[in-house]
């Protein structure tokens, strides 16, 4: 397999487990109660953003990885 497919996979891992995160701290704001609302909150807000990030940053690899011809 190539290395860049590779690369590619971990940025796709890496989005899946922060859209995980959207969906955990969801379950902290609705199920548990309000308790843990800020928590739940901020979670939230962390995780849109670091997937926000992920994809911005995949993205511009996958072009420079075709830009380069090993994709």
């Amino acid at each position: 397999m190539n290395k860049a497919k590779i690369v590619m996979f971990i940025y796709a891992l890496a989005a899946i487990l922060s859209m995980v995160g959207i969906g955990f701290s969801v379950a902290l704001v609705g199920i548990i109660g309000t308790e843990y609302d800020t928590v739940g909150y901020i979670g939230i807000i962390v995780s849109i953003i670091a997937m926000c990030f992920i994809f911005m940053t995949a993205f511009k690899t996958k072009r420079k990885f075709r830009e380069q011809g090993i994709l």
